[in-house]
């Protein structure tokens, strides 16, 4: 019996565990972040955007001790093969996770700068947009712990609703800015945070391509991704 290698294997996955419940914490209150966000734009609530911009920070905090730790780790551990594969991901996906957290800090941000009068239909569709951009980072860390990649290659297939509710909302506020150009500003603020949602998507999207290649090795297919009606513009 080689207990030496089976404590240090007992070890290693003791660590990497608890990485996944570090990461897994930096994702809900990332989740967290952007649910309350859009409560606090629905409401124009800014306590509670202040809240959600101060508990930027413990997400912060959250990726700097993940990436103490995975250095400790592999200088310690010397991991090889599948084993490497997943430390790289928790690296990358937590830096990925905190950026989802600082698009929920930027949403609460923009309540600040906007009056209590908005477009309803537009706040319904961001309400609807921000609620799978959420299940996406919520089910995206779920197959991360849980070693899923079937799970990450569901997440990308969703990427494309939040891309159509994007473009949908990008033409009701054109719309509300044509109708009056009073509404130019609050329609120009919506159209800012419907961007950062979009970019919750994309980063969720992002992970759940990590989980795929840290799970089997490969990568997965390129995606076929529709232009958003600025990137139609663009071209």
């Amino acid at each position: 019996m080689n207990t030496g290698m089976d404590h240090t294997v007992k070890a290693f996955d003791d660590e990497l565990s608890e990485l996944r419940g570090m990461i897994s914490e930096m994702g809900g209150r990332s989740e967290q972040a952007l649910v309350q966000a859009m409560d606090a734009l629905a409401r124009h609530d800014l306590d509670l955007a202040d809240r959600v911009i101060a508990g930027d920070k413990a997400i912060d905090a959250l990726e700097a001790e993940v990436e103490k730790r995975v250095v400790q780790v592999m200088a310690l551990r010397a991991p090889m093969a599948d084993d490497l594969r997943e430390m790289v991901a928790a690296l990358k996906i937590a830096g990925v996770v905190e950026r989802i957290g600082d698009y929920g800090k930027n949403i609460a941000k923009r309540v600040h700068r906007m009056s209590e009068g908005r477009s309803s239909e537009a706040v319904a569709l961001l309400q609807s947009m921000a609620e799978i951009a959420g299940e996406m980072v919520h089910d995206v860390l779920d197959a991360f712990a849980a070693r899923d990649a079937d799970v990450a290659v569901q997440v990308c297939e969703r990427d494309q609703a939040v891309d159509d509710f994007y473009n949908s909302i990008f033409r009701t506020l054109v719309t509300f800015m044509m109708e009056n150009p009073r509404n130019i500003g609050e329609s120009a603020h919506l159209m800012f945070v419907a961007k950062n949602i979009e970019r919750i998507g994309d980063h969720a999207t992002n992970v759940a391509e990590m989980v795929y290649y840290a799970v089997t090795g490969d990568r997965l297919p390129e995606r076929e991704r529709g232009d958003s009606p600025t990137d139609a513009a663009k071209g």
